[in-house]
């Protein structure tokens, strides 16, 4: 989807929490969808990876061949499916959380301590959207976890009239719109942590270029890096 279309549903959904005045979407900026090419097929993550839709996992349960897969796809709800106990949860979770899953599945019912463990084999691309002041707006398609400041740099990184004290990111949590302010430049200088970002993130770097209702809506919240609903 373009980020146009993107764009314009998140400011009615603004619109509709808000009850505000019309927002004229074409003050907003229009980013272009720009792919970047996968570096290869064995993903190094972090250990805070979250799996998602897509993701190829091996699973091993130590010494039982028959409950070992590799190349295991998470599908479109998000589950795997494994023998005896069915659809597993994976999307949303850490490889070690799934494992701990497994692991107490298998053990209250089939085995005696099973030893689980689970990898990302390949993570699936994972589009983020970067707009604003930024030198190359876009949607960017990422492989694996990145963070804020990789984000803004996949995106050539901010252009000069950037304010980086308000960075905004807009994300989808438990089905509602939320969105959760960063000074960026505190981060650049060590003073604040670097956050994870994830697919479907919307990043938008300096609200001065947008309407007036959506630069009150992130001007109203504090840099204190929580999301909060609107």
């Amino acid at each position: 989807m373009r980020v146009s279309l993107l764009l314009t549903a998140l400011l009615a959904v603004l619109l509709a929490g808000c009850g505000g005045p019309r927002m004229d979407v074409a003050a907003m900026t229009a980013a272009q969808p720009v792919d970047l090419q996968p570096v290869g097929t064995e993903v190094e993550l972090a250990a805070e990876y979250r799996i998602g839709v897509g993701d190829q996992l091996d699973v091993t349960v130590f010494q039982v061949e028959d409950l070992s897969f590799e190349e295991l796809v998470v599908d479109t709800s998000g589950n795997i499916n494994m023998p005896l106990i069915g659809a597993v949860r994976g999307a949303g979770r850490t490889a070690g959380e799934m494992s701990a899953d497994i692991a107490a599945r298998l053990a209250a019912r089939y085995l005696r301590d099973p030893q689980v463990t689970v990898t990302v084999k390949e993570a699936a691309s994972q589009k983020i959207t970067v707009d604003g002041a930024v030198t190359k707006p876009g949607v960017y398609e990422m492989r694996g976890s990145s963070s804020l400041l990789q984000a803004v740099a996949m995106a050539e990184g901010p252009t000069g009239v950037a304010d980086l004290t308000k960075v905004a990111v807009f994300r989808t949590i438990a089905g509602q719109r939320s969105v959760a302010v960063f000074d960026l430049a505190a981060i650049r200088q060590g003073r604040a942590s670097d956050p994870e970002v994830f697919g479907d993130d919307v990043i938008v770097v300096d609200t001065s270029r947008l309407n007036s209702a959506l630069r009150g809506l992130v001007n109203a919240i504090p840099a204190l890096a929580v999301f909060r609903p609107f």
